[in-house]
């Protein structure tokens, strides 16, 4: 067994079955058992899995161009700021180069005040700890985490927080008996804290996920587990060596996002946003001289492979809006 999963199962023995989001949280980020924070480079060739940014330099190339579309949105204002959340290996730094550039991750770098930009999301929400849920006889009950002859195992706990029975009412359509549901509270409170700190400018998401319309095409949930670029359906396996991602609920993102003056203007799929950022120079920019054959298939991959998966939720937060709100 794993380190994280040795202390996992000496607390269940302690206290009994865990809710999933403490797993969760301690698989992932445990100060020096978590997937996240052990020294391996979990990301590219030599890791578990690819993102989005590892298909560089066109992917930045194409994120900033479409991020300087909104800076012109703006009005070119002089005191504008890329955030990047889940800057990883800071890929985007040198993409973003021409404004000021802040990258944050869980464990390092705090949300300026009161600032004027954009916020700038890649696979962040998703590997963000959730609680689990099922819908049965009649009632949300907590998925919570056992550990019986030597393997960590599913159990039924009671009926599910307040807090968490809320977000289930309000971001997914009429419950069915069986169903899983994850519940992402971590990435509502992100939510609040951006538009707390953000004045004016826009919150950019990519990531892959569901409305509430297509939770439906889940009956299980969607919890995975990803080592050496494979996933796997079995998330309690080597707890701290392998990544666990849920998909996002967008519907959550838009509608909270919303009351908090974060006010949807597009959602579409990545290659959708790539051939706004590309179109206006052809992918020149992208491809760069002599038109680059690694470059033309690092695009090909983002237009019709990740392009086609992932999707891209833009979100517009403005002071005067939101005055007018309050009025």
């Amino acid at each position: 067994m794993t380190p994280a999963g040795e202390l996992l199962a000496a607390e269940i023995e302690r206290h009994g079955p865990l809710a999933f989001h403490r797993f969760m949280e301690t698989a992932l980020y445990h100060p020096e058992l978590g997937y996240y924070r052990r020294s391996r480079d979990p990301f590219g060739k030599g890791g578990d899995f690819y993102t989005a940014e590892q298909i560089q330099p066109v992917f930045g190339i194409l994120m900033a161009a479409y991020i300087r579309q909104l800076y012109s949105a703006m009005g070119e204002p002089a005191d504008f700021v890329v955030v990047e959340l889940g800057a990883g290996r800071r890929e985007m730094a040198n993409a973003c180069s021409e404004w000021r550039y802040l990258p944050i991750d869980l464990d390092g770098g705090v949300l300026p005040e009161d600032f004027r930009g954009v916020v700038f999301c890649n696979e962040f929400f998703d590997a963000l700890p959730v609680d689990v849920a099922v819908f049965r006889d009649g009632a949300f009950r907590q998925q919570c985490v056992g550990f019986e002859e030597g393997r960590f195992v599913w159990s039924v706990g009671a009926e599910v927080a307040p807090e968490v029975a809320e977000y289930l009412r309000a971001f997914y359509s009429e419950p069915v008996e069986g169903n899983w549901h994850e519940i992402n509270l971590a990435a509502l409170a992100w939510m609040d804290r951006i538009a707390h700190a953000l004045h004016d400018g826009y919150l950019l998401t990519v990531d892959y996920g569901y409305t509430r319309a297509e939770a439906m095409r889940f009956p299980s949930g969607t919890l995975m587990g990803y080592r050496r670029h494979t996933a796997h359906d079995d998330v309690f396996a080597e707890p701290g060596l392998r990544d666990i991602t849920a998909h996002v609920n967008f519907t959550a993102l838009q509608e909270h996002g919303a009351r908090r003056g974060l006010h949807s203007e597009k959602f579409l799929t990545l290659a959708q946003i790539l051939l706004a950022a590309g179109e206006p120079d052809q992918f020149a920019a992208a491809l760069g001289p002599g038109n680059d054959l690694r470059r033309r298939m690092q695009l090909k991959s983002l237009l019709f492979g990740l392009g086609e998966t992932f999707r891209v939720l833009l979100q517009r937060k403005e002071r005067e809006r939101e005055a007018e709100g309050k009025a």
